[in-house]
C-alpha cells in the first residue's frame, strides 16, 4: 500500500513524450553524436581518454560514461571551467524519467554553475554524488536507498496526482525530501500549470452555440461525462451517479457508461490522450463537461479542467479547493461544492442550456482582453519552462538546473564553512514543507463518511491506503534517523506503529 498504479498510464506518456520531444529537438537543431572532446568545457585540458570523469573516491569501481549519442537540453550556460571529474553529480533514481535521451549522463551548464547527470545507481555511494532526484510515483519506503548518507539532499520530482503516492501528503514523508518540484505553489519549483500549454490555448474560439443547440435537438445531453478510471479517491463516479438522476448526462468511458462513442476509432484511449482532432471537434458539442480530478488537492488541476476550456465548453468542476485564483476571470467555470447537493446543480446547468445569453457569459475570457487574472497572467509569464514548446527546456530539465545550482552553493557553503574552522557558519538545511504537497483524506463524492457501510469498497481502498502511507513515511523516517538500511527493519517498525496506533483508538 500507499504507492497506486493508477498514475502509471500518465507517467508512461510523460516518459514517452519527453523521449520524443528530445528527438524533435535533435532533428531541428540537426545535431549528431556528440565526440568525446565535447562533454569539456571550453576551457581547460580534456579528459585522459579511458578514464572516469567520476573519479571514484573508495573502493567504488570506476564508472564509464558509454557514449552520448544525441544532443539534448543541457542547460542556459555559464561560465564555470571546471572538468567534469570536479563537478557534483546528481543521480536520477528513477531511471525511465532521465531527460537526456538517449544517454545516461550527460553534462548539464545551468544559470550559475555546472553538474553532471546521471541514471546509473552504481554511482549512489560516491562522495560526489550530492543529490538523489526520485519520481513521487516510484517512490516506495520499504525501497529507499538506505543508508542515507550525511552528503547528500533527495529531491522529490512529483507532478502527478497525490492518490500515485499518499506518503507524500503526510509529514513524515514530504520531509524526507530536501527539494520538490509538484503541483503545489508552494513547492520549491512549481508545476501547478503544467497541464497549460499557454494562454493562446485558452483563447481558441469556441463553437457557436447555435451548433451546440443542433447537437442537442439530435438527443444529445447538455453534459458530457468521460472517464475510464474508475473507483477513485475522489470518489466522483458516486457523485456523478447521484447528478444523473436530475440530468442528462452522456457517459462514454468505462465509469457508468451509458452511451458508446461512434466509431472505434473514437474509442480507441489513445486518441483522446493525444488531444486527436476528430475527437476534440466531437466533445466540442457539449455545452458541460464533468472535470473530476481523481483527487482532491490545492492547485492539482489537470487536462480535466483545461481541456474543456480550450474547446469552448464549460467545465463542471471538482478538483483543486483553490481553483479560482487560477481562472482566467471571475466566471469561466462552474464549481460543484459551490451547490448544496447534485440536484441544486441540475437545476442550474438546466437553467444555462436554456438560457444563451447567460450560457455565453462563461466564455467571455475568449475574447481578446477577456483573461483578466493577473495572478495567471503573470504566472504565465514567469515560467520557464515550456509545454509542447521546444524553444524552452521542458520542467525535467528546469528542475535539475535548479537543484544543480542550489547544490553548488550548498557544496560553495560547505567548503567555506571547513576552511574557516566554523567561523563561516555552516549552510542551513533545506527541507519540505508540508505544504509543499499536503493533500487532504479523501472523502466520499456524495454524502457522509459515516453513511457508507462498512464493506463499502471505496472506503476500504483509499482510506486504509491514506494512513498506511502515514505508517511507511514514520516507519522511513526512524530508519533513517537510525542508520539503518536492511528492509526487514521497515516492516519491524511498520509493525510497531500499527500496534501504536490501534492501543491509542
Amino acid at each position: 500500500m500507499g504507492v497506486r498504479g493508477g498514475g502509471q498510464g500518465r507517467a508512461s506518456r510523460l516518459r514517452c513524450c519527453l523521449a520524443a520531444s528530445l528527438v524533435l529537438a535533435v532533428l531541428a537543431a540537426g545535431a549528431g553524436p556528440l565526440a568525446a572532446g565535447e562533454w569539456e568545457p571550453a576551457e581547460g585540458p580534456p579528459e585522459p581518454r579511458g578514464r572516469s570523469p567520476f573519479q571514484p573516491s573508495t573502493g567504488l569501481p570506476p564508472v564509464e560514461f558509454g557514449a552520448v549519442v544525441a544532443a539534448s537540453y543541457r542547460g542556459p550556460g555559464n561560465g564555470d571551467t571546471r572538468r567534469n571529474r570536479e563537478l557534483p553529480i546528481l543521480l536520477w533514481w528513477s531511471p525511465g524519467l532521465f531527460p537526456h535521451f538517449p544517454g545516461d549522463t550527460e553534462r548539464i551548464d545551468c544559470a550559475r554553475r555546472s553538474c553532471l547527470v546521471t541514471r546509473r545507481r552504481r554511482v549512489a555511494l560516491h562522495r560526489r554524488t550530492k543529490a538523489v532526484i526520485f519520481y513521487g510515483t516510484d517512490f516506495r519506503a520499504y525501497e529507499a536507498p538506505l543508508p542515507r548518507l550525511p552528503h547528500q539532499t533527495w529531491a522529490l520530482f512529483h507532478e502527478e496526482s497525490p492518490m500515485n503516492n499518499y506518503l507524500l501528503s503526510h509529514r513524515p514523508g514530504i520531509r524526507l525530501f530536501n527539494y520538490t518540484a509538484t503541483f503545489r505553489r508552494e513547492s520549491d519549483y512549481p508545476l501547478t500549470l503544467q497541464w497549460l500549454p499557454s494562454l493562446a490555448y485558452l483563447r481558441r474560439a469556441a463553437l457557436p452555440l447555435a451548433e451546440k443547440e443542433r447537437w442537442r435537438q439530435q438527443g444529445y445531453a447538455p453534459v458530457l461525462y468521460m472517464q475510464s478510471h474508475c473507483d477513485v479517491p475522489s470518489d466522483r463516479d458516486r457523485y456523478v451517479r447521484e447528478l444523473m438522476k436530475h440530468i442528462q448526462v452522456d457517459s462514454y468511458g468505462k465509469c457508468l457508461n451509458n452511451r458508446e462513442l461512434p466509431s472505434e476509432r473514437l474509442r480507441d484511449t489513445s486518441t483522446a490522450t493525444t488531444e486527436d482532432s476528430e475527437f476534440m471537434t466531437f466533445i466540442s458539442r457539449y455545452k458541460f463537461h464533468l472535470a473530476m480530478e481523481n483527487a482532491i488537492c490545492n492547485d492539482y488541476m489537470t487536462e480535466k479542467l483545461w481541456r474543456p476550456m480550450h474547446l469552448g465548453a464549460i467545465p463542471v468542476y471538482r478538483g483543486s479547493p483553490s481553483v479560482r485564483d487560477w481562472m482566467p476571470d471571475d466566471l469561466s467555470i462552474i464549481l460543484v461544492d459551490d451547490f448544496g447537493s447534485p440536484q441544486e446543480l441540475a437545476q442550474f446547468l438546466d437553467f444555462l442550456d436554456r438560457n444563451g445569453e447567460e450560457y455565453l457569459k462563461y466564455l467571455e475570457y475568449k475574447k481578446p482582453g477577456g483573461i483578466t487574472n493577473q495572478f495567471l497572467l503573470e504566472n504565465m509569464e514567469r515560467r520557464e519552462w515550456g509545454v509542447n514548446d521546444m524553444t524552452l527546456p521542458n520542467y525535467l530539465n528546469g528542475f535539475e538546473c535548479f537543484i544543480c545550482d542550489r547544490e553548488n552553493i550548498r557544496v560553495a557553503g560547505e567548503r567555506d564553512h571547513k576552511k574557516s574552522r566554523g567561523k563561516v557558519p555552516a549552510p542551513e538545511p533545506h527541507i519540505a514543507q508540508f505544504t509543499h504537497m499536503g493533500c487532504p483524506m479523501p472523502a466520499p463524492g456524495f454524502g457522509n463518511i459515516e453513511d457508507l457501510s462498512a464493506g463499502d469498497s471505496w472506503k476500504e481502498m483509499w482510506l486504509q491506503d491514506y494512513w498506511q502511507s502515514l505508517d511507511q513515511g514514520e516507519a522511513l523516517t526512524t530508519m533513517i534517523h537510525h542508520n539503518e538500511s536492511h528492509q526487514g527493519r521497515f516492516w519491524d517498525y511498520m509493525h510497531e506503529i500499527f500496534v501504536k496506533r490501534t492501543r491509542q483508538q
